[in-house]
């Protein structure tokens, strides 16, 4: 007689282990959450709905019909959340979850989890959690996120929760489709049904400076970087390839890029590392999954060390500018006056950094049109407008009928003009050459006799992350070294080189968000057009400004967001099965507004992929306000019903309630602290898109890691050009502040290379 197992299970259980390193009796237990998390529903489970936006015709019943039928135990979603919480998933993390796993998978660890829920009158009496009914299942999961005294759990089950929804609903099949997607109104254009796109966009402007090595192998690559101009050298004792140039750039965004363009126009030969691939409009998808995979940072999922925050960083040829939401905020005048006052920082309050910013606006197309605006801008516009608040359009670097909702996987159209066509073209023309797939390992010094630093900087050493084929290490000599890795991987290169000042990796600002949602049934709201997933992605802004006139400042800001399907089913609180794929249906018309705070506090990145950061009371006061004045927004606009992101699935209908109520709904919601704050039944997940601050400017060595040139205080030649010498959070996107910064440096780096004695690279 055949045993009973899960169907994904079936023919493969004389593996012991699968190539993710998950037993067997782990998968059995990860399956068996997986289908709590997304249970296949009986048909009739939502004929109490009355929502008629999907129940207008037989073919959308169908489509529902069928998203009921699907389950995240269905083959091969558990493999994949299991091998994107190996890949991605912090060490610690891992751990508890296989020791859960482990215990669900024998009746004594069950019995222990799970209590008298998995007791039988059958022997043996006691029934591992795979062996339970779904019901029983879902009770217990209930019980674990209301229970004060289980945090690790409840900390296992968020994790795989937000894995599992992730890739339920960003996985495709060869066809690029998902299935749920359509009962979702979800859909991808591809790339060949857009208009408009220019013939630029298929070509490949940085083709003739560019050397990717997933192309090359040992005995090629030599030879490509020869062909660029560059001086190589074979060091076939060490397998180093040893280079020389003049300047070395170490990443390609929003710092790196600039830098590259302005040192290439002085006549320098630059070589720009970069660990991310090369995109070109023709190879955006615009699938959430794959471009998130390909683009950010740990695919998207880097989080801090205790799992309250979610970071998004760019991870490409144009850094964070290739997936910017094409918000493009000078610096704030109060912000210049505090780095120029506060931190006497004279450089901000100059006519040089004033110029800088024209000539970044002018040469990435900032303008402030906006011919028509997507659905969630258009909640927000109508919300503010309904309540007689302020409501700004936001400049972009992309034209005024740039219609795109999908610019934060790679604009496909081709009209966001990230440094990838701009400021690294200009490089490229200029004789600069661009290796990717190269990460940075350590800088190289020289200790210093009778100069005014102990160090000087010689370079970099560098590996290929096609090491199957190319197995040298890249040591590139220069007279100046660029490190513009951004704010979270700039200070733990470093560290590692062994620089000691104590601010590299300190002052870390995150301009932390929560976010807020209003569903918007499109039979009651005829007057806001689209879907939650199309136009332009930031194009209107509320500013929350303090009620102290006396010292009026912006408490919070409030703008609309790129949330995908797989985005919004990570986020979405889970309550139950039925409720969570309700929740899904209203997906495509169910608004969502970013809070966000130029954060007082401030964390620290030490070592690659561990972040700390914890809020103060003053930026969770800010951000409650900020939070309370989107939900009134939100209501003023016309939702049907609003709520907030918070682990215990906070809510409101409001065509049900009355006004005092409605009130006092918005005067309780408050930011919830973390998933691991011992004893917190409740918590939100926190999201950052900018990074600050890490490697602070300073007068002194006390108060930065760099000076007001952007050199390192310990290494001579050592430079940094990113977000991570900016003082404090701007409060605002930081694009243009990043590159108008790294357009000042640049210039002075080119005064260092022209007046500077440099010692010559043996």
């Amino acid at each position: 007689m055949r045993s009973k197992c899960h169907p994904l299970l079936r023919g493969v259980r004389e593996n012991s282990k699968y190539k993710h390193g998950f037993s067997v009796a782990e998968m059995e237990s990860l399956t068996s959450i997986c289908e709590v998390v997304l249970p296949s529903l009986p048909v009739d489970a939502m004929n109490q709905r009355k929502d008629d936006q999907h129940d207008d015709d037989d073919e959308s019943r169908k489509h529902v019909q069928s998203f009921l039928n699907l389950s995240a135990s269905q083959y091969p979603i558990p493999h994949e959340v299991a091998e994107a919480l190996v890949k991605r998933g912090l060490i610690e993390a891992v751990m508890l979850i296989r020791v859960v796993l482990w215990l669900l998978a024998t009746r004594l660890g069950t019995l222990l989890l799970c209590g008298f829920l998995c007791l039988s009158k059958e022997w043996p009496f006691v029934n591992k959690f795979s062996s339970m009914s779904l019901d029983k299942r879902e009770k217990i999961v209930q019980r674990w996120l209301k229970h004060r005294f289980l945090t690790p759990i409840r900390v296992a089950f968020g994790y795989i929760k937000v894995l599992c929804h992730f890739v339920f609903f960003s996985w495709v099949d060869e066809n690029g489709d998902n299935p749920t997607w359509k009962a979702i109104g979800y859909e991808v254009s591809p790339n060949e049904k857009m208009t408009n796109v220019s013939k630029e966009s298929e070509e490949r402007p940085l083709e003739k400076g560019i050397i990717e090595t997933m192309h090359e192998h040992d005995s090629t690559l030599q030879k490509s970087l020869s062909d660029k101009g560059l001086n190589v050298i074979v060091d076939s004792k060490n397998n180093i390839l040893k280079i020389k140039c003049d300047a070395v750039v170490v990443g390609s965004g929003s710092g790196g890029g600039v830098a590259a363009s302005v040192l290439s126009n002085a006549g320098y030969k630059v070589i720009v590392l970069e660990k991310g691939n090369y995109f070109v409009p023709k190879d955006y998808s615009s699938l959430e999954g794959p471009s998130m995979n390909q683009q950010y940072e740990c695919g998207g999922m880097l989080v801090s060390a205790d799992s309250r925050i979610l970071v998004l960083a760019g991870s490409t040829v144009g850094g964070g500018s290739a997936i910017n939401w094409s918000a493009c905020l000078k610096t704030p005048q109060e912000v210049i006056k505090e780095w120029s006052e506060k931190h006497k920082l004279s450089m901000f309050s100059s006519l040089e950094y004033l110029s800088a910013m024209e000539t970044v606006c002018e040469r990435i197309g900032v303008n402030q049109n906006c011919t028509q605006e997507g659905f969630q801008n258009q909640v927000l516009r109508k919300g503010c407008q309904n309540l007689g608040l302020k409501v700004d359009y936001v400049p972009r670097n992309s034209s005024g009928n740039h219609y795109c909702g999908s610019c934060g996987y790679g604009c496909p159209k081709g009209e966001k003009l990230g440094t990838q066509v701009t400021w690294l073209v200009d490089a490229v023309e200029k004789g600069a050459v661009i290796i990717t797939g190269c990460k940075a390992e350590k800088f190289l010094f020289q200790t210093n006799n009778n100069t005014r630093k102990k160090k000087s900087c010689l370079g970099v050493l560098a590996k290929t992350l096609n090491n199957t084929r190319v197995t040298m290490k890249l040591q590139i000599e220069a007279k100046v070294t660029v490190s513009s890795c951004g704010a979270l991987l700039t200070p733990p290169l470093m560290i590692t080189s062994g620089l000691k000042n104590k601010n590299i990796g300190r002052n870390l600002h995150l301009h932390p968000v929560l976010m807020t949602w209003g569903y918007f049934p499109e039979s009651k709201n005829l007057d806001l057009k689209g879907k939650v997933y199309e136009g332009g992605i930031i194009t209107s802004v509320h500013k929350l400004l303090s009620s102290n006139d006396s010292n009026s400042y912006t408490r919070a800001i409030i703008e609309t967001p790129l949330i995908g399907p797989a985005s919004f089913a990570s986020m979405c609180p889970w309550e139950s099965g039925l409720d969570f794929k309700q929740r899904m249906l209203n997906y495509s018309r169910t608004s969502h507004f970013i809070t966000i705070i130029r954060d007082s506090s401030c964390g620290k990145v030490t070592s690659e992929g561990r972040i700390s950061y914890k809020l103060n009371e003053i930026d969770k006061e800010n951000i409650r306000s900020g939070l309370q004045q989107a939900l009134r927004i939100l209501i003023a606009a016309g939702a049907d019903e609003v709520g907030t992101h918070r682990s215990d699935g906070q809510r409101i209908k409001c065509s049900e309630k009355s006004e005092i109520e409605i009130e006092e709904f918005i005067e309780s919601v408050c930011p919830m602290e973390g998933a691991l704050l011992p004893g917190n039944e409740k918590w939100n997940i926190y999201t950052s898109a900018h990074q600050m601050g890490s490697c602070r400017m300073g007068v002194n060595e006390k108060e930065g890691g760099v000076d007001e040139n952007g050199e390192s205080w310990e290494a001579e030649g050592l430079f940094v050009c990113d977000a991570s010498v900016l003082p404090t959070a701007v409060g605002v996107n930081p694009m243009i502040t990043v590159q108008s910064t790294a357009y000042c440096i640049s210039n002075r780096i080119v005064d260092y290379l022209r007046k500077s004695p440099v010692t010559k690279v043996s």
